[in-house]
């Protein structure tokens, strides 16, 4: 009866998503650029990119977080200080990170500002002691000490993240093949493609992949077919301590996911294809053909925006 009713739950879902896809095709493409101070977001890069505010000087946002490789470092888990790969999560890309509702796997930042606090004192990830050790840092550079006065007429971490957040809203990448096709040039994706968007949708898959981000905008649970097999890490529930929040995770965005694999909150998948099939797997409760396979891959390929570096 259980199964039952998330099965007709699930279809329910669908059926609505595919309501508001005939209105509005629930994706949209992303702008050009959106609003942001060029003083602050040139400060907020030199510090996105600073190893010396790391415990070991070798670790900065850009170690994990790489501008060169669409904000991810393609790795299962990041390595912090002192070479250690220790962390619960796959990095998440920065990349259109603006465009999330909240930030981390498990939502437990805000915003942008917010997430970029955490990491410094993070001893698995840039591992300084405290915040006041973060300030001192920046407050001993000359170099820093005159553009916080300038800008912000103050250092501290309000301030500091403030400045990254400042800079990773330059991290977007419009322009992407479907964003083209979908401003109307039909050409700008393959057919593959576009048997891919369609059962993109006629899977169900747009009902949480949606939005300028296609991903980002809700928390959902994975596992609802078939449990998912790690189950070290909670998600929300880590969070929340709530029963129903077990293995809810925020919605991952799809934009360049052909170029920021492995995949899932820990990494456990290597490739596109296997992904999508695994998602099918514990998500609807099937398997896909592989046509159907292969085409949706070829749909989320297209999804591989353009990053202008911006100063």
């Amino acid at each position: 009866m259980k199964r039952a009713i998330i099965i007709a739950l699930s279809a329910l879902t669908i059926c609505n998503a595919q309501t508001e896809i005939n209105q509005n095709q629930m994706i949209t493409p992303i702008p050009d650029s959106i609003p942001y101070n060029k003083e602050k977001a040139m400060l907020g890069k030199q510090l996105y990119m600073d190893t010396t505010l790391s415990a070991d000087g070798k670790v900065s946002c850009n170690t994990c977080h790489d501008t060169k490789t669409f904000g991810v470092d393609n790795q299962v888990f990041s390595t912090g200080i002192n070479g250690v790969m220790d962390t619960p999560f796959n990095s998440p890309t920065t990349f259109n990170a603006a465009f999330n509702f909240v930030q981390f796997w498990n939502g437990r930042a805000k915003d942008l500002a917010d997430q970029a606090r955490a990491p410094f004192t993070n001893p698995q990830e840039m591992g300084l002691n405290d915040e006041a050790e973060v300030i001192k840092i920046i407050e001993q550079n000359p170099d820093y000490k005159a553009k916080f006065n300038k800008i912000y007429g103050e250092i501290n971490m309000d301030n500091i993240t403030d400045a990254i957040a400042e800079f990773e809203k330059t991290l977007i990448t419009p322009n992407a093949p479907f964003d083209r096709y979908q401003k109307g040039d039909e050409n700008a994706i393959s057919e593959a493609a576009k048997r891919g968007w369609n059962a993109f949708k006629t899977n169900g898959c747009v009902a949480c992949h949606q939005g300028q981000n296609i991903g980002g905008t809700m928390y959902q649970k994975i596992g609802i077919f078939k449990p998912y097999p790690n189950q070290e890490n909670l998600g929300r529930y880590e969070i929340t301590k709530v029963e129903s929040d077990k293995m809810v995770f925020k919605v991952p965005s799809l934009r360049n996911v052909a170029k920021t694999a492995p995949y899932y909150h820990d990494g456990s998948i290597p490739t596109l294809d296997a992904c999508v099939q695994f998602m099918a797997y514990y998500q609807l409760g099937k398997f896909l053909d592989q046509q159907t396979v292969e085409d949706i891959v070829a749909f989320l390929e297209s999804l591989t925006g353009e990053y202008n570096e911006q100063f």
